[in-house]
């Protein structure tokens, strides 16, 4: 993997709390950074130009347009694979995996070229390599590599595409988005819920997520809810690590004629929020649309990151589980239809934009995605991936982009 986006690590994360759920101590689950861990400078400084790029929006659409066609990014990354071939080398011995597992689209051309040439010459034992793409529908297309043994992929949509990208559709598993073994697990009553997280037992409750940086019109969003809502609603405020606003929320009014306000910093618990929660006001990153679709939350997209995150939009909007609006007045007047002026009708047709949700959640993707894993770790001989070409030699032979 590599840590750019909390998306990559979240996904990591969610494979290895599976396995060690599913089989105990039978699989050792290693999660690695290759780009900063293993790669040389300036190579291994990718990973932190990531928040820069994304909150440059011309550059990083710039960037993301330029290297998404074949011709562009397989010659591209051929030839960084020569760059970083020996520390890549260097942690395949280190490691000695018996299967290879991708959640980043960077991470996959280059380590199964170096997969088929350590297998050729015999420094490596015949070895599968997965993708588990962690992008919910517009994918870069470095996610898809026809040399991996298997893509696993969150959306039809996705899997199109890998198709597109000369992927055999037998190495495309749709499964869903790998999300923590937690969401599927049995939450308290909703009153109960609520107390123990010091929440209003009655009031419909909104849960607005700034991301890990607690990025994006947060504070304006809560003024606007504020105006519009009152002291008819709550609102939970997830900050993540921006301490500062943090801060200045908690000092805000609160009382008769507002919100009630709960504000927390970054949390391990988000499914229990969720599932305190009518609906959620998020940007449109794949993860929390995933675990918003499983708790069956009606969904109101107030961003997204460029390019990957786009697809989403039209995703929840189109399946009709939400909206998408980035004005923080114009969210408050959804939230507040939605919620407590939307009359007999708008009530009916939210609670069908929850049971749509929960109807369009996969919970039980993170458990299938790992039984699949499990098999290529104990079978390396399948019809594709680095050891079928290695071994079959110029009949199996690819070409970083080409079968």
């Amino acid at each position: 993997m590599s840590n750019t986006g909390g998306g990559h690590k979240a996904s990591a994360d969610a494979i290895k709390a599976a396995f060690e759920e599913k089989y105990g101590n039978k699989y050792e689950i290693t999660i690695v950074d290759l780009w900063k861990e293993h790669t040389p400078h300036p190579c291994s400084a990718m990973p932190d130009t990531y928040s820069f790029l994304v909150k440059n929006a011309f550059l990083w659409w710039f960037t993301y347009t330029t290297s998404n066609p074949r011709l562009i990014h397989v010659p591209y990354l051929t030839a960084v694979s020569f760059i970083v071939s020996d520390g890549l080398n260097q942690a395949f011995d280190l490691y000695q995996p018996d299967l290879v597992v991708s959640v980043h689209p960077l991470m996959n051309h280059i380590p199964v070229r170096i997969m088929e040439e350590r297998i050729k010459k015999g420094s490596m034992p015949p070895t599968n390599f997965a993708t588990v793409v962690t992008d919910f529908t517009t994918c870069h297309n470095t996610w898809f590599c026809p040399g991996a043994t298997r893509v696993f992929v969150p959306t039809s949509y996705c899997r199109d595409l890998a198709v597109q990208n000369d992927m055999h559709p037998e190495q495309v598993v749709l499964h869903g988005l790998p999300i923590r073994p937690v969401f599927t697990r049995r939450l308290p009553p909703r009153p109960k819920l609520r107390r123990a997280l010091g929440m209003d037992t009655e009031l419909p409750a909104v849960l607005l997520v700034g991301g890990g940086e607690g990025m994006g019109a947060l504070e304006e969003t809560v003024s606007q809810l504020d105006a519009k809502l009152g002291d008819k609603a709550q609102v939970v405020v997830i900050c993540g690590r921006n301490q500062k606003l943090q801060k200045r929320l908690r000092a805000r009014p609160q009382g008769p004629g507002h919100l009630k306000l709960v504000v927390t910093g970054f949390v391990d618990n988000i499914h229990e929020w969720m599932g305190a929660c009518d609906a959620i006001i998020t940007k449109a990153g794949p993860g929390t649309i995933a675990e918003a679709l499983i708790c069956g939350l009606p969904i109101l997209l107030n961003g997204n990151v460029p390019c990957q995150e786009e697809g989403n939009i039209p995703y929840v909007v189109d399946n009709r589980v939400g909206a998408f609006e980035t004005r923080p007045a114009v969210i408050a007047s959804i939230i507040r239809s939605w919620l407590l002026e939307g009359g007999e009708g708008m009530r009916e047709e939210f609670a069908d934009m929850g049971r749509r949700s929960k109807a369009l959640g996969r919970p039980q993707a993170v458990y299938e995605i790992v039984h699949d894993l499990a098999d290529l770790a104990n079978e390396p001989y399948f019809d594709y991936g680095p050891a079928t070409a290695a071994l079959l030699g110029d009949r199996g032979r690819h070409d970083l982009g080409h079968k």
